[in-house]
């Protein structure tokens, strides 16, 4: 069983920077300002990234640095984060967010991609989007939970894909929005070490789903939570006359909530679902292990038409912009509920480290352990 091991150096040097000139005070604003050196503007850079900046229109910051992981080898990453506000004189609205995102690696694994939500005026009306394309070099062991506990599985394959995804809500009600979802997926494998994983199923797909989504969403802001309920259903639908060669639907559930325990404390509970009933291509069947649930198992070797996953994460501010999380959670895929087992049952749970690199907005550092599985997870905004 191998071992996802990181090295994040970007954020090493980030903590680094915090631990040795954040004093939690705003910069002076001298008349009379020293020259500084190429390593002094860095540190001052990371040093006021987490300011609010009401002036500005539009406040990016980047991060960005070398890493290295067992599976995808050397590399190098970038990420631009920035906030802004639809309407400045509206200050009672959570701020719109956007992150774009770059990594490639030594293994020829390229990742660009950018997600974002934008809040219009008095919350009325909210637009998500998630845009990304890939070309990854990773592993297969089939579909469904005995073929992915089978080590001998294990085989090697690549895949170029190109997802679109975005969702335009109103708000009907007190905390209520409701609106339409699209989606649009291309997923094209090759290399194939062990191709009779696959089941005879093509190797290149090309999906477009639309649906309805309703939201339930109490949240202080959506990417720092420290109280509040987040409830969401999604309806997809992908059928043949959209031009897709496999017709199916897929229905997602999320229930998430967020309580202020003591000082610096905030309890965080997520239940997830994602459930396809159909005819499933296998790249967008349901999978185990993300940054964003089930943390520390491979992307991707757990995969089935349903997946359910739940996990109880405790965040601890600790000191300035630094803080800390522990989580535990569980998790299983299966063909269709009359299927799960106890005994498929996946265990997680990890610790993890996060810094203040804006404002609500955090670098977290995870490490994931599952069964037989650990892994380390960089990634901008708490995992749900």
């Amino acid at each position: 069983m191998r071992h996802r091991i990181s090295v994040i150096f970007e954020l090493i040097f980030s903590v680094v920077s915090a631990f040795a000139l954040d004093n939690g005070k705003p910069i002076a604003n001298d008349s009379v300002k020293p020259k500084l050196n190429l390593y002094q503007r860095v540190i001052r850079y990371f040093e006021q990234s987490n300011q609010v900046k009401p002036q500005k229109d539009f406040d990016i910051s980047f991060i960005g640095g070398p890493h290295y992981s067992s599976d995808s080898k050397f590399g190098i990453g970038l990420v631009a984060a920035g906030v802004y506000r639809h309407d400045k004189t509206d200050t009672i609205t959570q701020p719109s967010n956007v992150s774009i995102y770059f990594d490639a690696t030594t293994t020829m694994h390229f990742r660009l991609g950018v997600c974002g939500t934008h809040f219009y005026t008095n919350d009325k009306r909210r637009w998500s989007y998630d845009v990304n394309f890939a070309s990854i070099n990773t592993k297969f062991w089939g579909i469904g939970y005995d073929n992915a506990i089978n080590d001998d599985n294990e085989s090697d394959y690549k895949y170029l894909s190109s997802r679109a995804e975005t969702e335009f809500v109103w708000r009907v009600a007190r905390n209520f929005y409701a609106g339409p979802i699209a989606a649009f997926d291309y997923i094209n494998g090759r290399d194939f070490e062990k191709p009779w994983l696959w089941n005879d199923e093509a190797d290149r797909t090309f999906n477009v789903g639309v649906g309805l989504t309703l939201q339930y969403d109490t949240r202080d802001n959506i990417t720092c939570t420290t109280h509040g309920t987040f409830l969401k259903a999604e309806q997809m639908f992908n059928p043949h006359f959209l031009a897709n060669k496999y017709s199916f639907a897929l229905t997602e559930l999320t229930a998430s909530s967020f309580h202020p325990l003591w000082r610096g404390a905030i309890l965080a509970t997520n239940l997830h679902s994602r459930l396809t009933y159909g005819n499933t291509p296998w790249g967008l069947l349901s999978i185990i292990g993300s940054s964003h649930s089930m943390r520390g198992y491979f992307e991707g070797r757990y995969r089935d038409k349903c997946e359910l996953d739940a996990c109880v994460e405790l965040r601890q501010h600790v000191w300035h912009r630094n803080g800390v999380a522990a989580w535990i959670g569980a998790g299983s895929i299966f063909p269709k509920f009359s299927a799960l087992r106890w005994r498929k049952i996946l265990p997680n749970y990890g610790i993890g480290y996060r810094w203040e690199f804006k404002h609500f907005m955090n670098v977290r550092l995870d490490l994931g352990f599952g069964r037989h599985q650990t892994g380390f997870i960089f990634s901008i905004n708490e995992a749900f």
